[in-house]
Order: C-alpha cells, then sequence, then structure tokens
C-alpha cells in the first residue's frame, strides 16, 4: 500500500471520530507545553541571574572584615575593620584591578517636603566602573572633593523621581541628615538586583561620609575588580596575601576578612536553576507518558470498534504489516498533531510568563525540536502494540464479530 493512501486512510479515520481523536491528542497536547515552558523557562531563569550578577560588577570581589562561617544565622565574626590605607595599597600593589572602598549607612533624606529613608555610600570615583553603574549626567567627584570629603553628592534615579517629582536634580541641596549636599550627578538606571533597588542610593566622598554622618574612619568593604576576565581567582590570592601582610597574620592563622568572588555566587546559582529546570523537565515529561498510555486506550478500542472493518480488508487481500502500518500512521498522526499544538501553546506560554515575571525571553530550538521528536516517538512506541493487535486478527474471526 502507498504511503498517500495510508495517509488517507488515518485521516479519514481520526475525521470520523472527531471528538476522541482531540482528547487523545490532548494529552500530549498537555506535555509537549510543559516541557517546552518548563524548561525554557529555567534557561530563562537562569540568565536572568547571570544577567543581575553582571549588573553588580564585571569580574567583582566583595572584600569584607570579618570571618564568614557557614552554618544556621550564617553569623560573622567581628575583626578590625579595614581603612583608605587598606584600600589604597591594593589599588597600588596589585596590578590590572581597579579598586573602589566602601562605607554604608542608610539616613534620612530630604529634598523640599519629602523625605525617605535612603542607603548612603561614602565611596571614590572607582565605585562606577567597578560596581558597572556609570553616570547619566552630571559629573564624577573631583579630586579636591575626595581629599577633603566635599558635601557634594551622585543619586540614583529613583531618588530623581521620588525626591525632585521632575524637577532638575542638578545643583539642587538634599538634605542628608544630620548634614547636606549638592547634587552634582545622576546614576544611569539599573533596577532590581539581588533584591535591591539600585536606583535608590546617595553616593557622596567616602570622607564626607566618616566626618559628617558617621563619625568614624572605618571602611566596611572594599570593591575590587579584575581588569582582565579570567583573573579573578588569582587575584583573589593576591588580595588575601597582601592583606595578610597588612594586617600582620601569622602563618597557620586563619584570616580575619575573607574575600567573596562573584562569579562563584553566579554559579552557585546557576547551578541551582539548572537543576530546578531539570526537575521541573523530568515531572512535566510525566504528562507526556500519560498521554501515550491515552493513546494505547483509544488505539486499542478503535481495534475493537473497527474489527469487522478489519477483517473485511484482510479478507480481500490486505497483508498483516498494511494493517499494521495504518494504525501505527493514525497514532502518529494524532500524536504529532498533538505535539506541534503543543509547541504552539508551549511557545505562547514561555513569552506570557518570562514577560509577567519580566525575565529575559530564551527560546531553545533543541528544546523544542526535542519536545516534538518525543511526542512523535510517543506515537510509535505506544501505538504499536495496538497497531499488531489488529494486524495479528484472523480474518474469519474478524468477520463474525459483531
Amino acid at each position: 500500500m502507498r504511503a498517500a493512501d495510508v495517509l488517507t486512510l488515518a485521516g479519514q479515520a481520526i475525521r470520523r471520530n472527531t471528538l476522541r481523536s482531540f482528547l487523545t491528542t490532548l494529552g500530549i497536547v498537555i506535555g509537549v507545553a510543559s516541557v517546552v515552558t518548563m524548561v525554557q523557562l529555567g534557561q530563562s531563569a537562569t540568565q536572568s541571574v547571570t544577567e543581575r550578577i553582571a549588573s553588580i560588577g564585571s569580574n567583582l570581589l566583595f572584600v569584607i572584615p570579618g570571618t564568614a562561617q557557614r552554618g544556621p544565622g550564617n553569623v560573622r565574626a567581628t575583626a578590625e575593620p579595614f581603612d583608605l590605607a587598606d584600600a589604597q595599597a591594593l589599588a597600588r600593589d596589585i596590578a590590572d584591578v581597579r579598586v573602589a572602598p566602601a562605607l554604608n549607612t542608610t539616613v534620612t533624606v530630604v529634598a523640599g517636603n519629602v523625605n525617605d529613608s535612603v542607603p548612603v555610600v561614602g565611596t571614590t570615583n572607582g565605585y562606577f566602573p567597578v560596581r558597572n553603574h556609570p553616570l547619566a549626567y552630571g559629573r564624577e567627584f573631583q579630586p579636591g572633593e575626595l581629599a577633603s570629603g566635599a558635601a557634594v553628592c551622585v543619586i540614583g534615579q529613583t531618588l530623581v523621581e521620588d525626591l525632585f517629582s521632575g524637577r532638575e536634580p542638578l545643583g539642587a541641596t538634599l538634605r542628608v541628615r544630620p548634614s547636606a549636599c549638592q547634587v552634582i550627578g545622576v546614576l544611569s538606571e539599573k533596577g532590581e538586583s539581588m533584591g535591591q533597588d539600585r536606583d535608590k542610593i546617595v553616593l557622596m566622598p567616602i570622607k564626607a561620609v566618616q566626618r559628617r554622618l558617621v563619625g568614624q574612619l572605618d571602611v566596611d568593604a572594599i570593591y575590587v575588580s579584575a581588569l582582565v576576565d579570567g583573573t579573578t581567582g588569582q587575584v583573589q590570592g593576591q588580595i588575601e596575601s597582601l592583606l595578610r601582610q597588612r594586617r600582620h597574620i601569622s602563618a597557620g592563622a586563619p584570616d580575619d576578612f575573607y574575600v567573596r568572588d562573584t562569579q562563584d555566587i553566579a554559579d552557585a546559582l546557576e547551578g541551582t536553576t539548572r537543576t530546578l529546570t531539570l526537575l521541573l523537565g523530568a515531572i512535566a515529561t510525566v504528562s507526556l507518558l500519560v498521554g501515550g498510555i491515552g493513546i494505547v486506550n483509544i488505539m486499542l478500542v478503535s481495534v475493537t470498534e473497527r474489527t469487522r472493518e478489519i477483517g473485511i480488508r484482510l479478507a480481500i487481500g490486505a497483508r498483516a504489516r498494511d494493517v499494521l502500518m495504518q494504525f501505527l500512521v493514525e497514532a502518529v498522526v494524532l500524536s504529532t498533531l498533538g505535539g506541534l499544538v503543543g509547541l504552539l501553546v508551549g511557545l505562547l506560554a514561555t513569552v506570557g510568563a518570562t514577560w509577567k515575571l519580566d525575565m529575559p525571553l530564551v527560546l531553545s530550538p533543541a528544546i523544542m525540536a526535542l519536545g516534538f521528536g518525543f511526542s512523535v516517538a510517543i506515537g510509535i512506541v505506544f501505538g504499536f502494540v495496538p497497531a499488531r493487535k489488529a494486524a495479528r486478527l484472523n480474518p474469519i474471526d474478524a468477520l463474525r464479530h459483531e
């Protein structure tokens, strides 16, 4: 029997039972759509994590005083804080790095009759490239302002909207209690990163924060950015060696500071999202198997209903393999249609979910091809049993069937 004739007979059989055919393919549609959506959403989540880590800073290392400890509460033992000389030593003695010290506090910021509680970071001009947060407009701190701790500041986009309500912020006076500063620049918009609004921030010369806001000369953290990709591990070793010397830590004694590589954080988060993606994909695959079982059941019912038709075909000369091929093609056509519709539904669901969750849209042709190929394979594997049953019917018994 020609392939065209087999397809024609399969199409006629499917159209005779439209509702049953639709219900049969529904399991495949749900299965393929689930697999495609879950896996591609997992890839989008991984991409989102990567982008958000990158937005913090490129090749960035956090150097923080104290001892990071694993366990309940993630307790950190206290230690002697850093000072500006430590940051200057890192910038001077380690090649191919940018360094930015940071002193963090939170104060009430007032502009006119509007006020808000805002994170204030005392730092230097190194902050802008190290933390990958350039100016949108305005200017950076001048050397004299950094040296004297002048009352000037750079603010984020959220504060422009919340405190100035469309008014020009440059040159305006912003009261950073208990002091005040002149706005000289506005940071580019960054949005949320790691659960924090990076646009709700005030940057001031670190000496201004030390003297005017907190009354101490400590440095909370030092940000170090490696200028050469792939060298963060080497730079981390140099930082640890230099700080051990400066802090007079004897050989064999533990560090009283720790260096955290954002790439390690990114790798850990990516590994977690990848594992969850595989788990969700495996769970969604169960839907495909359920759809395959549905095909078996419906095709077995179809064989029973069409036993007399099969007997007539065998009696007039049809070969057993022709009957087998007819029922097998019907199962494959049903699963293929379900796979195509499932791909479309999965694609639409992925687009809608990524838009709703504000994640990058990552479409993987390989995943879509795998989902579709699996649906076709389901039709072949699960359609073979009823097709073989039909092909093995005895023509005489089939003709006697009522």
